[in-house]
């Protein structure tokens, strides 16, 4: 009888067919993506806002992901790192260019220490962590996360949501376009972020359900309030969270219903809260809002497997 090969036997855990795709790559295809808003925010707001929020806010995620890493014990899996730098980059992203030095640091802690590591780290999340931390910011500081100025002049003055509410001269179509107005860092240009987000989608890297279904229903309702879908669409974070926020991986369902129905709620809380909030913009507590529905929305658009009774 031949003797059998074990070094040829497949004995490892499954899946064994596997994706020509990681965790690193997909996060490399995110900070891709995020290049030209980067660039906007360092044209309108200047280097030195720029590398101080930004450097500040993906070096102290990766500095806390390695000291929780090495405090714990744990050794860092595919996508560990390179998951922290967009999780820091996104964040920075969302922040005032005149935040104080802490403000990206603080959130960084409480992006990769609270919300991702204390529930296991990559993977294991239930909500996105640049977006608690930024709501945290909010909620504990939100003079500091609500004090904007104008690009290139540095004069303070409000967002273009601030002064829809406030019945205000509003920007022209083309500022908020280019991202000549007032606003976070990363979220003013909104053909920076549309390119990023086509960028996505084209690399498959996102799928079409969640964006289309969050600006769609946030343009819908919009235009039922008598609001102009437009504006709604092209100022504050709708952009940035419809590409780059709701559609991660870990927080978001799986299933192409759950995803359009996940899309769908972030559009319509998003509007909700601009329109009857205390706050001007609704995005971030949208979709952590949304983040909380995840396994539900999963659990009820799974396709159920033949033969079985749905419980």
């Amino acid at each position: 009888m031949a003797e059998l090969n074990l070094s040829k036997v497949i004995i490892s855990p499954s899946p064994h067919f596997h994706a020509n795709i990681n965790s690193d790559k997909i996060m490399n295809r995110v900070i891709l993506s995020l290049i030209p808003a980067s660039i906007a925010a360092f044209y309108f707001f200047g280097w030195i806002s720029f590398l101080k929020v930004v450097g500040l806010s993906v070096a102290s995620a990766v500095l806390f992901e390695f000291i929780i890493l090495r405090l714990f014990k744990r050794k860092p899996i595919t996508g560990t790192y390179s998951s922290s730098v967009v999780t820091g980059l996104l964040l920075a992203l969302t922040l005032p260019p005149t935040s104080p030095w802490w403000i990206p640091i603080v959130g960084s802690a409480i992006a990769i220490i609270v919300a991702k590591e204390f529930f296991g780290g990559l993977g294991h999340n239930p909500f996105n962590p640049a977006l608690v931390g930024r709501a945290v910011l909010l909620i504990s500081w939100p003079t500091h996360l609500t004090t904007f100025v104008q690009p290139f002049s540095g004069i303070t003055t409000a967002t273009p949501l601030a002064f829809f509410r406030d019945n205000l001269p509003l920007p022209s179509y083309q500022d908020l376009l280019l991202g000549n107005i007032a606003g976070s860092l990363g979220e003013t240009s909104a053909i920076a972020l549309i390119i990023g987000g086509i960028f996505l989608l084209l690399s498959r890297t996102i799928e079409w359900q969640i964006p289309a279904a969050y600006l769609g229903s946030a343009a819908i309702l919009s235009l039922t309030l008598g609001r102009d879908p437009v504006f709604e669409l092209l100022a504050g974070g709708i952009l940035m969270g419809a590409f780059f926020m709701a559609t991660d991986y870990v927080t978001s369902p799986i299933t192409p219903w759950g995803k359009l129905l996940f899309g769908i709620g972030c559009g319509l809380l998003t509007i909700t809260i601009r329109v009857f909030g205390g706050y001007p913009e609704g995005v971030t507590f949208a979709i952590l809002i949304m983040n909380a529905f995840t396994p539900m929305l999963e659990q009820a658009t799974f396709p159920r497997k033949y033969g079985m009774v749905r419980k």
